[in-house]
Order: C-alpha cells, then sequence, then structure tokens
C-alpha cells in the first residue's frame, strides 16, 4: 500500500505509510538467492534469501518469505522475515509480527510487534546524545 505526496516539484511520489520513505527501488524478489556485499542507496527490499554484507544509509526492508544471514549497516531496518546477524541501524530498527531475528541489534530506536521472535542481544546507543551528560558523581 503506498500513499503519494508531492514534491517540491507537484509532482506526486509514493510513500511508505511503515517507514515514511519512498517506494521501493531495489527488489530481490522470492524464490530469488544472493549472496556477496550489497551498497545501496534508496530503499531496498528482500523477499528471497541473502548471505553477506549490506550496507546504506537509508532503508533496508526485510520482507516476510526473506531468509537474511548478514552483517547489517542501515539507516532503518524492516523486518518481517528471518534475520541471523548483526543489525546496525542509524535511527531505528522495526520488528513486525512474524519476524524472526538471531544475533545483535545495535540502534538507538527499537520497535518490536507481538508475535515477533527474538534470540540475541540488543544495544540501544544513542539515547542520551540529545539531552546534557549528568553531572559527575561528586561534581559541584
Amino acid at each position: 500500500m503506498a500513499l503519494f505526496e508531492k514534491n517540491s516539484k507537484n509532482e506526486e511520489t509514493a510513500v511508505s505509510p511503515k517507514t515514511g520513505g519512498t517506494e521501493v527501488d531495489t527488489l530481490l524478489g522470492k524464490g530469488s538467492e544472493f549472496e556477496g556485499k550489497l551498497v545501496f542507496k534508496g530503499q531496498v527490499r528482500i523477499d528471497g534469501k541473502y548471505s553477506g554484507q549490506i550496507q546504506t544509509d537509508e532503508v533496508l526492508i526485510i520482507g516476510p518469505s526473506a531468509k537474511v544471514n548478514a552483517e547489517i549497516s542501515a539507516g532503518t531496518v524492516v523486518i518481517s522475515g528471518t534475520v541471523d546477524g548483526l543489525i546496525r541501524a542509524s535511527s531505528v530498527v522495526e520488528l513486525h509480527k512474524g519476524a524472526k531475528v538471531k544475533g545483535t541489534i545495535e540502534s538507538p530506536n527499537i520497535t518490536m510487534e507481538r508475535e515477533v521472535t527474538f534470540d540475541g542481544t540488543m544495544k540501544m546507543d544513542g539515547l542520551s546524545a540529545n539531552k546534557a551528560a549528568p553531572p559527575a558523581p561528586g561534581a559541584k
């Protein structure tokens, strides 16, 4: 499902209701298998099998049928499928109903719906970046 908004040139562009970003730029479809290093701009959706490394400053969507074994570094990671590995997101990691994640998640923001399976560790870094540091004990 896509929503539409007008850009500065008064052109309509599709917007994802879940992530607020533009529609998918690249798709690794159901039934596809890929191994290697994936570096991209824009939004990528994986619905097949992927193994390796994924790097972007933008949005990665792991669909319900996806099976991913990877080291992921992204701006936003949206997971509805299966992921085994390290997930680093500078913005947010969203775990949607049916997601199965095994490994480590590092992100300042993590959302998790019901019926998610998670086996691993979470590290929420950067939460204090917007706040002043508390005074050191004993400091005047």
